[in-house]
């Protein structure tokens, strides 16, 4: 075989093994959705791609056959290519044993670098930059490989799975996209500037109505205004002026015997008409929903939809109305700053280490806020209010506080045993602030001693 055949089918297995290896790095590193959108606009070969990553054990094994094989023959052809040439041409400047060995380096040198150059770096990287082309460039022939080493491939494979099992090892790849992936890709893209603040916002609050309950959304019991069977038409117009909402509950005497609900609506037109107001058996007062304080978000979300109600009562473990939820107050968590007004806002900053915090915000986006990533027994409360009386172990009093976590916690007001605002100060700001306090009152006492000790050193003046 002449030299140049040696190198041209060197060349031949350069370019074969940077295939490989251009397949191995896209079919890792495709994303899913992407491919499944392709395979939707009709490319074959993204279904290709797909099938082989839902089973990609025969895959990778070709792929390291061959790039084992390709490796191995490249050094044997390599080695009986080059070596003689470099021995040659270092023959005319030293010995003949010294000469042979330095070809032999050199050449192996030569084919190390060319197949970590062109078969290895440059494709991996130009396969990372579009995982998804090239992979569906490069499906139809690695299943034409696929279906050559077949049987060897099916060796491998039982014997890879076995001792894979046997470390307790999963052989299947699992491809689950789960709320913490989606939150990570949303604080890239954000960081990136991608991503704008308000709608990085919105995802994060979307996301979360699977881990938040009703209880954190749901207007409380002590804010519901309703009706009762008793009331006159003078107090339905004194409850509709002074509430917003659409929908109101009527109760048979208290919250605990709700009938059913009504539209605001249908009231203004009942009262513009003159007519007379009993709620007691009328037409207007429709079923409403009943739901645990256990749902959550998402799960009431689904309910409305089931039900194409936009209302629904909480009763606890006891049976007993604990709140109210909307279909508004679920958009509204979900909308965040962008439905709230600064006089709406839950979270009020003073300045950049102290806030004014309602006592009904709950938990969740209290963290967001103040970037904290955990809160201790974060399942025993929704509310910044229930965290506060879960760490003080009483209910709290206006004046309480506590510390933790590098902030202050001080209960500034509280209505009927319910904490209603508390302000949160970062300890290093109260820190310094009493160190400036102790220097200043130092400063005051110190300025009379001087003033006494002047007037004895000039008693004529």
């Amino acid at each position: 075989m002449s030299v140049y055949t040696q190198i041209f089918l060197l060349v031949l297995l350069i370019i074969g093994n940077a295939f490989l290896a251009a397949s191995e790095i896209s079919f890792a590193g495709v994303r899913r959705t992407r491919l499944e959108a392709f395979r939707d606009e009709g490319y074959t070969s993204a279904k290709l791609v797909l099938e082989t990553a839902d089973n990609p054990g025969k895959f990778f094994s070709v792929i390291q056959v061959g790039i084992n094989m390709v490796a191995i023959l490249g050094g044997i052809i390599g080695e009986d290519a080059l070596t003689p040439l470099f021995s040659w041409c270092f023959e005319k400047f030293m010995p003949v044993h010294y000469a042979g060995r330095l070809g032999f380096f050199c050449s192996f040198m030569t084919v190390t670098l060319a197949f970590v150059i062109f078969s290895d770096l440059i494709p991996k990287r130009v396969s990372l930059n579009n995982p998804e082309r090239i992979a569906m460039f490069c499906a139809r022939p690695m299943r034409v490989l696929i279906i050559i080493f077949r049987p060897l491939v099916f060796v491998l494979e039982i014997v890879s799975s076995g001792i894979m099992r046997m470390f307790g090892l999963a052989t299947e790849r699992t491809d689950k996209v789960t709320g913490e992936d989606i939150l990570a890709t949303v604080s890239a893209g954000a960081a990136a500037g991608v991503i704008a603040p308000s709608e990085r916002a919105v995802i994060e609050n979307v996301v979360a109505l699977e881990n938040r309950t009703v209880t954190a959304a749901m207007t409380a019991r002590e804010s519901i205004v309703y009706f009762t069977y008793d009331d006159t038409a003078e107090d339905i117009r004194t409850k509709i002026a002074g509430a917003t909402g659409n929908h109101f509950l009527v109760a048979d005497g208290d919250l605990d015997h709700v009938k059913g609900c009504i539209e605001t609506r249908d009231l203004v037109l009942q009262l513009m008409r003159g007519e007379k107001m009993t709620l007691k058996d009328s037409d207007l007062v429709q079923p409403v929903e009943f739901v645990p304080d256990t749902l959550t978000l998402s799960e009431i979300l689904d309910n409305f939809q089931k039900t194409s109600t936009e209302i629904a009562t909480v009763l606890n473990e006891y049976g007993l109305v604990v709140g109210v939820i909307t279909l508004r107050d679920v958009m509204s968590s979900v909308m965040s700053d962008l439905v709230i007004t600064p006089d709406e806002a839950q979270i009020l900053s003073k300045n950049e280490n102290s806030w004014v915090v309602d006592g009904a915000t709950p938990t969740i986006d209290f963290m967001r806020e103040l970037e904290i990533s955990e809160m201790p027994e974060s399942q025993s409360y929704e509310t910044i209010a229930g965290f506060v009386m879960y760490m003080l172990r009483k209910i709290p009093k206006r004046g309480d506080y506590f510390d933790w976590d590098g902030f202050r916690f001080e209960v500034i007001s509280v209505q009927q045993n319910k904490t209603t605002q508390v302000q949160v100060t970062r300890l290093s700001a109260l820190a310094n602030k009493n160190q400036k306090a102790k220097a200043e009152a130092a400063a005051a006492k110190e300025q009379p001693a001087n003033e006494a000790s002047q007037e004895q050193a000039n008693p004529e003046a």
